[in-house]
């Protein structure tokens, strides 16, 4: 007998078939990964005031007193190659990467997913030699005590650490939406519009 569960949902016997112990693996997969690529999205936005802020700093310094500094030129490019790089699944969690609209847009919804399955394996490959060599090169630059040779000279393995930690993001997330795409999982549920970008209006009756 179907009784109404005390959160509001209804399960067989009384017990709530929707109760997040009982989420099947998959489910409980995709949403820890998008929840791991929205917060590290969340933590990397700081990160591009702080570019903005260090450039602009530099700017006042060297035009208004006179002074350079050390650290800003490759602070910026670190910070800004740090975001290029670890943000790449929180973008394909938003599905914000370049598409071909003009082929799949012309689609049907199964046949854009099938096309998703077979780019799948070629994709794995790429991401798996990218966290493969990725990790070794950060390690070597780490064990080499790698600096940039500049009068700052910092320490270059932390960025070429965020090589394989990107690929490996990715790789989660190109998974949590295959499932999705597939069925597999629920859909997330559509973000709005960012600004600045048209619409589509559906056609009227």
């Amino acid at each position: 007998m179907t009784v109404p569960a005390a959160n509001g949902t209804t399960g067989v016997g009384g017990e709530n078939s929707e109760s997040p112990r009982h989420k099947p693996a998959i489910v409980a997969f995709c949403e820890r990964v998008d929840r791991l690529n929205e917060g590290v999205g969340w933590l990397l936005g700081p990160m591009i005031v702080f570019v903005a802020a260090a450039i602009l700093y530099e700017v006042i310094s060297r035009g208004a007193f006179n002074v350079a500094t050390l650290w800003v030129s490759e602070s910026s490019v670190y910070g800004s190659a740090a975001v290029y790089l670890l943000a790449g699944g929180y973008a394909m969690l938003h599905r914000r990467h370049v598409r071909i609209d003009l082929v799949l847009g012309s689609l049907s919804p199964r046949l854009a997913h099938a096309l998703d399955v077979i780019v799948l394996p070629f994709l794995i490959l790429y991401l798996g030699a990218l966290i493969v060599v990725g990790a070794d090169i950060a390690w070597t630059s780490f064990l080499q005590g790698e600096g940039t040779g500049s009068p700052w000279n910092p320490r270059i393995w932390p960025i070429k650490a965020c090589i394989p930690l990107a690929g490996f993001l990715l790789l989660l997330q190109a998974f949590s939406n295959l499932f999705r795409d597939l069925g597999l999982a629920p859909a997330r549920a559509a973000a709005p519009p960012l600004r600045g970008t048209a619409t589509t209006v559906p056609p009227k009756a």
